[in-house]
């Protein structure tokens, strides 16, 4: 019977390409533990993205990989998360309580950006990470409905601090919760603008991995002062396959290039109608925007996310598809495309505090 040591198990992982991250686990810094004992391979791995559920998708992958490189021993995995705070524009400080704030934007209205960010915060808080959702569409603010809080109001705390709404494991802010479901939001730009930095600063988040911020759709002067005054860790772009979203998608990311946001990716909505009778799959849309754009920029392709009319309804009612059907194929494709986009963010250089001076000017 072969002998095995942890050099040598040590040495088949490092080349096994992890899914999520699309990188080795060798580059990824990623294996704590290899170890050889009583006839078992024990490892743990350290990733920085959230990792609940992901044990038992790794795990047979894992398994194969060994195999093939000659180390057929029964795999004991243990997964950990380790999220840290990652960098965000030079000219801001990050949150005191929140590691990360993810914008999640589109060039046009209407390709399912506001469902994408419920379910993207919803699939990272049910992987285990701390979460929150700041729905910044002042003008048409659909979180309050999606996560089944509409008609509910925030308490105000010492300091007209606002608490934030808590729903399916997630807190959220909207300024849907301080106006009439019905009330016109008749407000020039800078009236916007400085809401949304109230909303953002005067919330009371507590201490979060993730938050979610649904930006409002376009690239006008009003979405360019936003990503200049909400310290971003990065931003995602939200597109279906058709040209023209994608053309409009392509200046939702020359946006927050222009502003040092990094675009972590592209996700391409509506995809595929699924048909709720058979199930039939079909393009509607077209095919291959997202991959085109993905190629044209340098940047990932995070998920391809279906059109079903169940992930519209399940929205208007309140629960997302990754809350009110979290087994089914729907949802698992919210899942794939939460852990994708936390890996991107992980590959990021962490934030170091301090590792942007202040330069003070003195008279002499």
């Amino acid at each position: 019977m072969p002998r095995y040591d942890d050099a040598a198990l040590g040495a088949a992982l490092a080349s096994f390409v992890d899914p999520s991250a699309d990188e080795t686990l060798e580059a990824l810094g990623a294996v704590e533990q290899a170890t050889v004992d009583d006839g078992r391979a024990r490892v743990r791995l350290r990733f920085g993205f959230p990792v609940g559920g992901y044990a038992h998708e790794l795990q047979p992958l894992l398994a194969a990989h060994l195999a093939a490189q000659g180390i057929a021993l029964p795999l004991e995995l243990e997964l950990v998360a380790d999220i840290a705070a990652h960098a965000v524009q030079r000219q801001l400080k990050p949150l005191a309580t929140v590691h990360n704030v993810i914008a999640v934007a589109s060039g046009k209205g209407g390709v399912g950006k506001s469902t994408v960010a419920a379910n993207l915060a919803l699939a990272w808080a049910a992987q285990g990470a701390r979460v929150g959702i700041l729905d910044a569409d002042i003008y048409g603010p659909s979180q309050p409905l999606m996560l089944g809080l509409a008609g509910e109001r925030p308490e105000i705390g010492a300091g007209k601090r606002i608490h934030a709404l808590s729903a399916h494991g997630i807190v959220a802010m909207s300024i849907g919760f301080l106006i009439d479901a019905d009330q016109p939001m008749v407000w020039r730009g800078p009236m916007v603008t400085q809401a949304l930095t109230q909303l953002l600063n005067d919330t009371l988040w507590g201490q979060l991995d993730y938050l979610v911020v649904d930006m409002p759709p376009g690239t006008g002067d009003i979405q360019l002062t936003l990503a200049q005054r909400v310290p971003v860790a990065g931003a995602i772009i939200v597109t279906t396959p058709q040209h023209i979203a994608v053309a409009d998608a392509r200046k939702g990311l020359r946006m927050f290039e222009k502003v040092s946001v990094p675009v972590l990716g592209i996700i391409e909505n509506m995809s595929l109608h699924v048909c709720s009778n058979c199930g039939h799959a079909e393009p509607i849309f077209g095919a291959g925007g997202g991959d085109e754009m993905a190629r044209e920029y340098g940047v990932a392709l995070l998920g391809r996310l279906p059109l079903d009319a169940r992930i519209r309804e399940e929205a208007d009612g309140g629960r997302p598809s990754v809350v009110a059907a979290p087994d089914s194929p729907r949802a698992a494709a919210y899942f794939t495309m939460a852990r994708r986009t936390a890996a991107a963010l992980a590959r990021r250089t962490r934030h170091v505090s301090g590792a942007f001076p202040d330069i003070i000017v003195e008279d002499t």
